[in-house]
This record gives C-alpha cells, sequence and structure tokens, in this order.
C-alpha cells in the first residue's frame, strides 16, 4: 500500500472539511448575525445581507378564507338494479351467468363468463325487450381461464326491467357453431338429482 497517496487523501479531506466545519460551529444557526459573520444559514448563503432568512415560508392569503379543495376519491358511481339467471355450467368447461342491468333509464344485458375448456368459442348475447326491441352482440371468448364479460350497448329503457330478457350462447366457432351452453337471464335453476 502507498502510503504517501494515503496520506496526500488525508491532508485533501482535512482541508476540503475546515470550511464546513468552522461553519458548524458558528454560533448562530437561525442566520442572526453576531457581528462575526458565522452560522450555518450565512455560510451556505441561505441569508440576505440584511441579516434575514432567505429561506422561503408560505406566503399567506389576504381577504376572505378559500375553502380547501374536495379531496380526490372514488367517483360516485350510479345506482344499477340486475336481474340475474342461475349461473350454469357445461361439460366442455364453458361458464356463465346472464344478467338484465338497468340504470340511469337505460337498460342492458350483461354475462359473465369463464372458459376453462382451452379452445376460443363464439359468445352472442341477445337482449329482448318490449315493443318487440332486441339488441344482439357478438363477443369472442378466449381460450383463457380468467373470468370476463360480454356486454350489449346501453338502449334507453322501454319498460319495466322485468320486461327484459337476456340470452348468451356459447358456440364451438370451427365446428358449424355446435352449441355449448345457453345461459338466460330467466333461466330456471337446474333441479337437483
Amino acid at each position: 500500500m502507498n502510503l504517501r497517496l494515503i496520506g496526500i487523501s488525508a491532508g485533501v479531506l482535512i482541508i476540503l472539511s475546515l470550511p464546513l466545519a468552522g461553519a458548524i460551529a458558528g454560533p448562530d444557526f437561525a442566520g442572526q448575525d453576531d457581528g462575526k459573520a458565522g452560522g450555518l444559514l450565512s455560510t451556505l448563503g441561505l441569508t440576505d445581507p440584511a441579516g434575514g432568512s432567505r429561506t422561503r415560508t408560505p406566503a399567506r392569503q389576504s381577504g376572505p378564507q378559500q375553502a380547501e379543495a374536495p379531496r380526490p376519491g372514488p367517483a360516485r358511481q350510479p345506482r344499477t338494479d340486475s336481474r340475474c339467471g342461475p349461473e350454469l355450467s357445461s361439460p366442455q368447461g364453458v361458464e356463465a351467468q346472464t344478467c338484465i342491468l338497468a340504470g340511469e333509464g337505460k337498460t342492458w344485458g350483461r354475462s359473465y363468463y369463464r372458459n376453462t375448456g382451452g379452445r376460443a368459442l363464439d359468445a352472442v348475447l341477445t337482449v329482448m325487450g318490449p315493443e318487440r326491441r332486441t339488441v344482439q352482440i357478438r363477443c369472442a371468448v378466449g381460450a383463457g381461464d380468467e373470468p370476463a364479460l360480454c356486454e350489449t350497448p346501453k338502449e334507453d329503457s322501454a319498460g319495466a326491467p322485468d320486461a327484459y330478457s337476456a340470452v348468451a350462447e356459447f358456440a364451438v366457432p370451427d365446428d358449424e357453431g355446435r352449441l355449448l351452453l345457453r345461459s338466460g337471464s330467466n333461466s330456471p335453476a337446474p333441479a337437483d338429482g
């Protein structure tokens, strides 16, 4: 080990630390001048020549107090009523539950599903309402195991929610549309036994 290099490095560190040590050892840490021009704040240039502190304090507002802005939070969601059929499953690994939803003068259909069968499927969701109104949407059902949903657009309500029904049909696209599962918003619960 080179002792000369270590000695020079130690000397440089001592010389560089002296101004900081003198500033810290000064009698005034608040920037007040005692005539010796010491103090950490003045050494670091945080006081003005008149002896006042240059650190910024928040400006006070004159005039009437302003109300504090509301804190952000979750947006208030409008009330949505739903009427759902039972949760159904097929031997091919499709699980679904279909619902009619209504809120803010709109009605729409939604089918919650999960495809554990390992292949992509097609789904058609149809909402039937009063006055022979029908809305239909086609959804691609991925081959994954994650829960997902298929939903029709929201339409202006033309009657009470119980005047609507929805049906979702899940089929294999490359097998001439072989139906695997049909799930309805008003399907009867499966009988035990």
